[in-house]
Parts: C-alpha cells; structure tokens; sequence
C-alpha cells in the first residue's frame, strides 16, 4: 500500500484484505501448490476455462442427485474424528471461539489476527434456517479438542437473474500445528457431503487467494477514523509531506451523524427495509435475497456485533446503512491489544446521498469507539470512496460460486456482502 498523501485520504501499511490472504492454510487450498488437483476434482471451472458470454448457457455443472449422495462420512487420518459444533452450547462456542482466536487469519508480518466474538460467531452462524450438521468440526479422538472447522449457512441467491437455493460457507479453520495433515481439502468435500444429503448443490464463498474460478472480485478500502492508534499499531503510516496532527486533522469526522432523520433501525422498520434492500439488490448480478425473519437477523442492531441506522421521513424509512464489527487482536501490542475495525454491510440511498449515509455511518462507527471503517468497492461504493478519505488496501477479495457456471463480474455488480 502507498503512504497517505494531500487529498489522498489514508492507505494502509497493512490491510483487511491482505491479512485475508496472508494465513494459507485458513483459505481453500490454491492452485498455485500440489492442491491444485484436490480443485480440479471439484465441480467448479478450470482456471484454463473460457469465461462465459451473456448468452452462454448458466447453470450447475453436476446435477443435483441426493440418491448418488454419500451416507457415511468421509474417511479422516487415524486419531481424529468429525463432530457438529452446538453453538447454543457456551462451552462448545468457546472452543469455536479459542480454535479461530489462536489459528485463524493473521498477516504475514503477525501484526494482527481477526477476533471474532462469540455473540459474533452466533450471529454469523446460526441464521434462520441454520442447521447444526453444517457446523462441521474435528476432533482430536483421545482429547476431544476441536482442531478444525468449516461452517455452511443457508441463503437463497440469485446470479445472473438465476435464483439459486444454497449455503454461504465460512470460517474454514486448520490448527497451525496440523497444517501437514490436509484436513482443509476434506473438510471442504465433508461440508459439501452434508449439504448435498439436505438438497443443496451450490455455494457462494470468498477468499483471499486466486483458485479455481473466481466469478468477481471486489477491492478493499480503508478509512481512519483514529490516526494515532492506527500509526501506533503499524496498520498505517504517514506520509513524506504529512505530520500527525495534519492527519487528525485532515480525516477529523462531525461529533454526530448529520443527516435528519438519521436513527438506529427498530423492528417495526424491518418490512419497508427488507423490502427496500430486495429491491435495491435486484440491481446487480450476485446477491442474496432476504425474507423478513432472515432480514431481521441479519440486519436488526446487535451491540457489539451489527450496527443498522434508516433515515426516517414522515414516519417512514427512506434509506438505510449497516456495518458489522470485527475486531484483531493486536499482537505483542500492550499499549492497544484490540484494534477495532467496523466493515461496511448493506447500504440503501434512495432520498439520501449515498456519499452522506456513509460519512452518518463513519460518524456512528466513531462515536462506538471504531478505528478504521472498511469498504469493499462492490455495489455503489466506488462513487463515493475517495471523497470520503478511504484509503486503497493492498488485497483483493474473491468471489466463488460451487457447482455453479456464469459469466464473470465486474466489482461494481457485485450485491453479496460476506463476513
């Protein structure tokens, strides 16, 4: 990443999307090692495949065949064994919590490693719908300490016009000291046995990492909201020309949301928003479709994991905006152990500005105490951005479709917010 410059707003030393790439071994296996082949035994295309036209033929690339489905689970190396994690049960969120705490993903120069919280793994993995067996685990037989996970949850999509019944797959973890052991590739095949058995043959997951086939690709985005704590940790640095207080400065935000009508959103909001999301996403070409309930899990505010404000005129909302919290731990660092960083979700402008609805939520998002603000230039965000200080990352997050061919995506068409 560059240093922040005059008008450039602020570019970090060390980005979401890169520390996304930087832990192999918590991403799907690459095609750029001997796991290319575990990929080119999937039913997803080839990286040497042509990308499909708007009027090539869409669809899945295997049939969908419960009755060819496997019964018993796959065969794992010798001491481990497979089990669902309850998340309902504090004692088995808690191994969850601790196995992506220890081993999930951190940077190459171990500088930070994402801290989900547990009210945040229940949010992420317990949807309506949701259904434990998809919360696939490894244990280790003689101890039973959970040594891996890989998570699937229900979502109905629609690509390209297709509606698709699938899952959105997450959370895919290796303990550090069992990388040898090539457990991801069967977690992943484990995960997809099991959702085959209940019908679902398709699937949406990101990833830092290019693998076979990417049907888009979104770029990550920075906006300081604290300078000081950011330069202090080493997410960012100063500019040649810049001094600190020149930066506090230059990305200082209003002490409050300015728009009227600017409110946290409420559960008799959740119709007319649910209903205003459906028909906003229906503007691009991937995105999830939501049902009032799904809506309201996912988008209703959870101190500490979701954060949704509407724009209230006339009694009625007229735009929306939301943004999840997801912390890292900052390693070695006494002084800040947690750098706090809130990440851009689904934002409606309808009678708003979308320029405005973002800044309230930077504003919101500083008033909790955030950090840094990160973006994806998917949707409309990349028209607004720049004017409003975000910093360009280093890393690119990658869009995958299971058993699924379409043609490929610009980021701007791009709806599906992933965790």
């Amino acid at each position: 990443a560059g240093e922040a410059g005059e008008g450039k707003g602020e570019a970090s030393k060390m980005d979401m999307g890169a520390l996304k790439k930087a832990l192999r071994g918590s991403d799907p296996p690459s095609d750029e090692s001997s796991d290319y082949a575990f990929w080119s035994s999937q039913p997803v295309p080839s990286m040497s495949d042509n990308d499909l036209g708007p009027d090539d033929p869409r669809g899945p690339i295997v049939p969908s065949d419960v009755s060819a489905v496997e019964q018993e689970a796959l065969k794992l190396p010798a001491g481990f064994e497979w089990c669902s994690i309850q998340l309902g049960d504090e004692a088995e969120l808690s191994e969850l919590y601790t196995l992506l705490k220890e081993n999930y993903v951190e940077d190459a120069q171990a500088l930070f490693r994402f801290d989900y919280s547990r009210p945040f793994l229940r949010w992420a993995m317990m949807p309506p719908g949701y259904k434990p067996v998809w919360h696939v685990g490894v244990r280790v037989s003689t101890s039973r300490k959970l040594v891996a996970f890989v998570g699937a949850t229900p979502a109905g999509l629609c690509v390209h016009g297709d509606a698709i019944k699938g899952v959105e797959v997450n959370f895919l973890c290796v303990h550090k000291k069992l990388r040898s052991k090539r457990l991801a590739p069967v977690l992943i095949r484990e995960v997809t046995r099991r959702c085959n058995l209940e019908g679902i043959f398709q699937a949406s997951y990101t990833a830092g990492v290019v693998i076979p086939k990417p049907v888009g690709h979104c770029q990550y985005w920075h906006r300081s909201l604290n300078p000081k704590k950011l330069i202090e940790v080493g997410f960012s640095g100063l500019g040649a020309r810049s001094t600190m207080s020149m930066m506090v400065k230059m990305l200082k935000l209003p002490d409050a949301p300015l728009t009227p009508g600017f409110r946290a959103m409420r559960p008799e909001d959740v119709p007319a928003c649910c209903a205003m999301l459906n028909e906003h996403l229906k503007r691009f070409k991937y995105y999830q479709v939501f049902d009032e309930a799904e809506f309201a899990h996912w988008l209703l505010p959870k101190e500490g994991v979701v954060y949704s404000y509407v724009v209230e005129t006339n009694g009625t909302p007229t735009d929306m905006v939301s943004y999840y919290n997801l912390p890292s731990s900052v390693l070695g660092n006494e002084k800040h152990p947690t750098l706090f960083a809130a990440y851009s979700y689904y934002t409606v402008a309808k009678k708003t500005k979308l320029e405005d609805l973002m800044r309230d939520a930077m504003i919101a998002a500083a008033q909790n105490d955030f950090d840094v603000f990160n973006a994806l230039d998917l949707q409309d965000n990349s028209t607004v951005l720049r004017e409003l200080k975000f910093g360009i990352g280093d890393g690119k997050l990658q869009y995958y479709l299971y058993n699924w061919r379409c043609p490929p995506m610009r980021s701007e068409e791009v709806g599906l917010i992933l965790l």
